[in-house]
């Protein structure tokens, strides 16, 4: 079993690695679902953690269909990200209708050169998921990353168990949104996915001491003096229970 944390910060990172996480999705602005972090926040998280570090590439918030300048910012992104030592890359584009960019999806997996894809939760975003994860595995990427089309993967087991069903070999369907420690063992059960993302993060004060009230800088309200990073003891109880997972599924094979 593996787990996958979404950091968007140095500390994140670090924090996963430490609580045993095997892979990052480094990405930034996490509010508005993560998008393509900068090239300082790549280089640096490089230098500082071992573990697979995969890329978010995505240009903006909002929806996944692109303009054509977009492509072309996620073109170059790939390029930067494979040079700065990215262990693979995260992606996704949809049309119009909402159904996967069959054609300009591979065209990004193909500059991707050879590291591994993951087509990220814009699948959850399609009329139907299980159906439209024929479109991803045509794209060439390895990996997809789901909730099973709904706000989080615990409220769409149903449809995550039928899309690692249907993926059988051909793809690795990772389960994410809403896993903890106290949901990993039903998400694992119910589906039979083997690989999990998980944010796990927690808000805290900024250090700050003076702070100028009435005057923000976004659009969520109060959002200037706190801070939000994953927490080491959240991914290493999650860890954990992987590990108790794969104990009782050993044991069981052998009684």
């Amino acid at each position: 079993m593996l787990l996958e944390i979404c950091a968007d910060s140095v500390e994140s990172a670090v924090s996963a690695e430490r609580g045993g996480a095997q892979r990052i999705e480094l990405c930034s602005n996490l509010a508005e679902g993560g998008i393509t972090p900068s090239a300082g926040l790549i280089a640096q998280v490089r230098r500082r953690i071992a573990i697979g570090m995969f890329v978010m590439i995505r240009p903006r918030g909002g929806d996944f269909c692109y303009s054509d300048d977009e492509f072309e910012v996620m073109r170059e992104d790939i390029r930067y990200a494979r040079v700065a030592g990215a262990d693979g890359l995260i992606f996704g584009i949809l049309d119009e209708e909402g159904q996967v960019d069959v054609d300009r999806t591979r065209r990004l997996v193909e500059l991707a050169g050879g590291l591994p894809v993951t087509f990220h939760r814009a699948i959850d975003m399609t009329p139907a998921p299980h159906l439209s994860l024929a479109r991803v595995i045509e794209t060439g990427a390895t990996r997809v990353l789901t909730s099973g089309g709904a706000p989080k993967v615990t409220q769409g087991l149903p449809e995550a168990a039928r899309m690692v069903k249907m993926a059988g070999n051909r793809i690795t369907v990772m389960a994410g949104g809403g896993i903890t420690a106290e949901t990993v063992a039903a998400v694992a059960e119910s589906t039979g996915a083997t690989e999990f993302h998980a944010s796990l993060r927690a808000a805290r004060p900024s250090p700050m001491r003076y702070r100028r009230h009435g005057v923000e800088m976004g659009e969520i309200h109060n959002r200037e003096y706190l801070r939000f990073s994953v927490q080491e003891e959240n991914v290493r109880a999650v860890v954990h229970a992987m590990q108790s997972i794969a104990e009782r599924a050993e044991a069981g094979t052998h009684s």
